[in-house]
């Protein structure tokens, strides 16, 4: 029997791992430049912890979740996104009990059972962040120039922030029977996804990626025209905070997130370079979440994004280069065992040592030496163990020259250390 990878799902290589491991690399950077600390979460949660916080009507709960009975008969499903995880970290282990701003982040595999296509697989990866107890615009703005930030030093291009309000309880309702009042009349013309939703949830035909619905929302209300007073102002602080930081961005009244939870600031970062699925990363503030879970009444905004479709903007140069190796070659059985004591001291000490586990030429090593971009070559034989002295090869330099056996850890080690970063 052949085995392949389940269908939605795929193996990630060494050489693209690199490329993975810089973008990892530069959001932790960035984390804990902003204040924000890692939580892992479960991969599986109890169901209702999902359908709670994403809502019934969300294509993600009726679609698709990995949903399956355990042995003791309790529905679980794994994760389609980490929020709600983390919400329900947040209220079990009483991480906001001092007070204060709680600021956690995120990375792991998700789980959602769609059409793979380019870019959106059913195991997908998601690098996320949450901050929970500041209900002011800073916060928003904050989160937005962080994200904003690291992914364009990453060299997206045809990047843009687009960001709206939606409002909260008191004013979105009015909102919404606007949007239903607008889209009743065209409802045939929906697909069959938003003629269901019209009148349970109106809002999401704005997030409609049909080119049908798309063309249909040109005219729809503006959902800045039903904010109340408290939203408006915070909006505009957040735009003018931004404004202040120079960071660029396009109010789109358009712009919603297809989840049920957000209230006032939304966001997306698009590119040019994904077609019409273009979204890079998105979130906004959800203020009601922590209440809906049971907790207190906790403001809270957040944002993710799916590492397989930032990978795709990215220039095939963006990589994390692993350590350049010292390889130390051996010629014979005798220079074999004098060479295993070296490796295993250069590798306490930090340096990235390689060797060659069958014993072939010097030919042969030098040229796995070469694919191992290694910065140096060690070669020990029956001459070098008879003298003390060993061969060196500077392979970026391309010299040589000999080494005391004695001397030759210290000589590496330094060596290694400046020029294997």
């Amino acid at each position: 029997m052949k085995y392949r990878a389940i269908k939605g799902t795929r193996d990630i290589l060494p050489g693209e791992t690199q490329r993975w491991q810089r973008v990892e690399r530069l959001f932790r950077e960035a984390f804990a430049r902003y204040g924000y600390s890692e939580i892992r979460l479960p991969i599986f949660e109890e169901t209702t912890l999902f359908a709670r916080g994403l809502g019934d009507s969300s294509d993600i709960v009726e679609k698709e979740m990995y949903t399956f009975p355990d042995k003791g008969g309790n529905s679980l499903t794994l994760r389609p996104e980490g929020t709600a995880g983390v919400v329900r970290a947040y209220l079990e282990d009483n991480l906001g009990g001092e007070g204060g701003a709680v600021k956690l982040w995120y990375t792991g595999p998700m789980f959602r059972y769609e059409r793979p296509q380019k870019g959106r697989f059913r195991q997908f990866h998601q690098i996320g962040a949450e901050l929970f107890g500041v209900a002011g615009p800073e916060a928003d703005a904050e989160l937005l120039q962080m994200v904003h930030a690291t992914i364009a030093g990453l060299g997206v291009p045809g990047l843009s922030l687009q960001i709206n309000s939606l409002g909260d309880a008191d004013c979105r309702p009015a909102f919404r029977l606007a949007l239903i009042e607008y889209f009743r009349p065209l409802a045939s013309q929906l697909c069959e996804n938003c003629r269901r939703r019209l009148e349970t949830n109106p809002l999401r035909i704005l997030d409609c990626k049909a080119e049908g619905c798309r063309a249909l929302r040109v005219g729809a209300p503006d959902s800045r025209e039903f904010l109340c007073d408290p939203c408006r102002e915070h909006f505009a602080a957040v735009c003018g905070l931004l404004d202040d930081a120079a960071v660029p961005y396009v109010v789109n009244p358009a712009m919603v997130r297809g989840l049920d939870y957000y209230t006032r600031t939304t966001f997306e970062l698009t590119s040019t370079g994904l077609g019409a699925q273009d979204t890079v990363a998105a979130g906004g503030r959800y203020d009601r979440l922590v209440e809906e879970f049971g907790g207190a009444a906790t403001p809270g905004l957040g944002f993710a994004l799916g590492v397989e479709r930032l990978l795709l903007l990215l220039p095939a140069d963006v990589i994390d280069e692993a350590p350049r190796p010292v390889f130390l070659a051996a010629l014979g059985a005798a220079a074999r065992l004098a060479i295993w004591p070296w490796l295993a001291e250069l590798r306490r000490r930090g340096v990235a040592a390689e060797w060659d586990y069958e014993g072939r030429s010097l030919k042969s090593q030098l040229r796995r030496a070469d694919r191992l971009r290694a910065s140096h070559v060690v070669i020990v034989g029956e001459n070098e163990l008879a003298t003390g002295r060993v061969q060196l090869k500077d392979m970026m330099g391309k010299t040589q020259r000999e080494v005391a056996t004695a001397d030759l850890i210290e000589t590496l080690a330094p060596t290694a250390y400046a020029e294997g970063g």
